[in-house]
């Protein structure tokens, strides 16, 4: 892999607008700190213009993503969270209102802002109608609403946001730039490369990569695994050793002494930084694992944007991948066992990683790797076969507990308090009751409905008959709706070990899904879980939550067909989310007394589950979602969008929501910074 050494800005084409100059002043303002100042001559029409920032951020710097404030004639202000950078720069449009006073900028240390360009909406329009045609009918239906924002997010959907696939054109537009100039780190480095001779051309690539690395100590031996010259890569750097791969020593043997240790796959070609990167990620942190993001060559490139430390998507589909490294002192403290094959010493050391817990990741892509044939089910047919061999090491490390990839559900099976917040709607509370009561295959529950004031007479009829059933209780609200209050009333009565909270317009497609989502929750380590959910139609509307998504929170991936794998084949597994949606979670009952259940003082009827998600994390407790308990969902069915005086409360819910947890919205950790907040799909910006 050529790593491109073209100035920055290289990409910068008719589409990014005409430059202008500009000025970056401090502002008195304690969060955003810098204000854009731009000439007079390009001070905004009142019809608006789009501007354009390309700017970079230090490899090393927290992966928080900038944020931009235009300040509004009337005093109000419009926010905004940029992308992050996963290569050399960055780059944002965003649309500039006509009234806009001001525009002010927050951003971590090192941040430079390159290049500022303005575009009119007629070359906006233009470059949507040939991207995504689509989203600009989305706009003009916007447009003739007056609805800015919908506009306005329709337009950066159609123009600023690319799809994975389309990662090569994303690419050239964000050249790497010149090298670190931070010292390196004083660390040692071992790397290991199994190979047989038919890839000798692959390993004098990644050879090659090696020694143009800004970090210079470093080792590398070359295994090779069949009968071919063992003296192939002699005298080519004093630093590179041949032997033959010996399956009966165990791995802690390979990496002579070094600080650090890692193993590399036939072709893989490391930037110029990346071991240096790597290695200074070790000192602050005191860290066991390093890692950072990469890209798969062959005749499509593409990247592979990884989340911050997620074990459990780790141990279900070695994510890490390259480049990474590990600390010696946690290799040397694994259990000493046989190597076997370079595949099994693989998987060994990557499911041992699983239980490290000082883990940094450095969200740059900084290896270019070959693509496996198909990397998720040899990585499935290799743990089936270990699991099923008694003798194996990595056999041992799978079977420990909190290493386990079954999850079963405990036994006996723990009570379980569903709770149903409704009020009239019998189409809806009809079904979901008869979907818990008379189609789920689980022990032990109980049937909580929180009702708010129902009128209906048949739906009065339907309670009398549920009250018949001893495993069924109704709990009345008498009060104005509360979604928050009406969880929590439900909560107090509950007498199950697992509370459950389900909306009334769910329904059961499946009867193991409650084994399924109490396995999770009874996980010492996990707080709160959330399920599959699917349209009427069959759609995805819930694989977890992404803060910052549309704003706040969102959705990932909604309305992408069912079986949609994800970035990364996430969606196949269970796996680490910052929040899960209350349409469907479950959670342990002493770990949501002690954060005090949902807040409904602040959050009455919005962003009440996911902050109650981010809450139980701050306590250490990890969400997670599964795609094992799947269920369908109306999607607020019952409500309806909120206008008028609802609207303003959502609004408040929602600038209270920015306020406490802005952090995480500038990074979800299980999100890498260079997706976009914008659309609902794992896309770049």
């Amino acid at each position: 892999m050529a790593y491109s050494d073209a100035p920055r800005g290289t990409g910068w084409n008719v589409w990014w607008g005409r430059e202008t100059p500009f000025s970056l002043a401090p502002s008195d303002d304690p969060l955003f700190d810098r204000r854009l100042v731009l000439p007079d001559a390009f001070r905004t029409p009142r019809k608006g213009r789009w501007l354009v920032l390309t700017y970079t951020l230090p490899a090393r710097a927290r992966p928080l993503r900038p944020l931009l404030r235009l300040l509004r004639a009337e005093g109000g202000h419009d926010s905004f969270v940029l992308p992050g950078l996963a290569l050399g720069s960055a780059h944002w449009l965003g649309y500039l209102p006509g009234d806009c006073e001001g525009i002010e900028i927050a951003a971590e240390p090192g941040f430079v802002l390159e290049r500022v360009g303005l575009r009119r909406s007629g070359s906006i329009v233009a470059e949507a109608l040939l991207k995504r045609p689509v989203r600009v009918a989305a706009a003009l239906r916007a447009g003739l609403a007056r609805d800015e924002r919908r506009w306005r997010d329709s337009l950066r959907g159609a123009c600023a946001v690319t799809p994975l696939g389309r990662y090569r054109g994303w690419k050239a537009a964000r050249p790497f730039g010149p090298a670190s100039t931070e010292p390196a780190s004083g660390a040692s480095i071992r790397l290991v490369l199994p190979s047989d001779f038919a890839r000798a051309d692959a390993v004098a690539r990644s050879v090659a990569s090696l020694r143009a690395q800004t970090h210079r100590n470093w080792s590398l031996l070359v295994a090779w695994t069949d009968d071919g010259p063992p003296t192939q890569t002699a005298g080519i750097d004093p630093r590179v050793a041949t032997a033959r791969w010996n399956p009966s020593s165990p791995i802690q043997s390979l990496y002579g002494g070094a600080d650090l240790f890692g193993m590399l796959r036939p072709g893989d070609v490391l930037a110029p930084d990346a071991l240096r990167l790597l290695a200074k990620g070790f000192e602050s942190e005191a860290a066991e694992l390093v890692y950072a993001d990469e890209e798969i060559g062959g005749r499509a490139i593409r990247p592979r944007l990884k989340p911050d430390w997620s074990p459990d998507l780790a141990l279900a589909t070695g994510y890490v991948g390259a480049p990474a490294l590990v600390a010696s002192s946690f290799l040397t403290a694994l259990p000493v066992e046989p190597a076997g094959s370079p595949e099994d010493a693989g998987l060994g050391l990557d499911l041992a990683t699983g239980a490290a817990t000082r883990v940094v990741h450095i969200p740059r892509i900084l290896c270019r790797r070959e693509p496996l044939a198909d990397p998720v089910s040899a990585r499935a047919s290799r743990l089936d076969r270990h699991l099923r061999s008694r003798n194996s090491p990595v056999r041992a490390v799978l079977r420990q507990g909190r290493l386990d990839l079954s999850w079963p559900r405990p036994e006996p099976a723990p009570l379980v308090s569903v709770i149903i917040p409704s009020r009239d709607r019998l189409d809806l509370i009809t079904r979901v009751t008869e979907g818990i009561l008379e189609k789920t295959d689980y022990p032990a529950l109980e049937l909580i409905i929180v009702d708010n004031g129902s009128t209906e007479p048949a739906v009065l009829a339907l309670y009398d008959r549920l009250r018949a059933d001893r495993r069924v209780r109704i709990e009345l609200y008498p009060h104005p709706f509360n979604f928050s209050a009406m969880v929590n009333a439900g909560a107090r009565s509950a007498g199950g070990e697992i509370l459950v909270l389900l909306n009334n317009d769910v329904a059961v497609l499946r009867p193991d899904w409650l084994d399924a989502l109490v396995a999770q929750a009874a996980r010492p380590e996990v707080g709160a879980v959330g399920a599959k959910l699917l349209y009427e139609d069959g759609r995805l509307q819930h694989a977890g939550v992404v803060v910052g998504l549309g704003g706040e929170a969102g959705h990932v991936l909604r309305r992408r067909p069912a079986d949609t794998p994800g970035h990364l084949d996430r969606l196949h597994v269970a796996h680490e989310r910052s929040g899960v949606t209350a349409a469907c979670l479950a959670v342990a009952q002493e770990k949501y007394r002690a954060v005090g259940g949902f807040d409904e003082e602040t959050f009455p009827i919005d962003f009440n589950d996911i902050d109650f998600c981010l809450r139980l994390g701050a306590r250490g407790w990890k969400t997670v979602w599964t795609p094992h308990a799947v269920l369908s969902h109306l999607e607020s069915v019952s409500r309806g969008r909120p206008v008028g005086a609802a609207r303003a409360r959502f609004e408040r819910e929602a600038a209270a929501f920015t306020e406490r947890w802005r952090e995480v919205i500038r990074h979800d950790p299980f999100y890498h910074p260079a997706l976009s907040l914008t659309t609902f799909g794992e896309e770049l910006e």
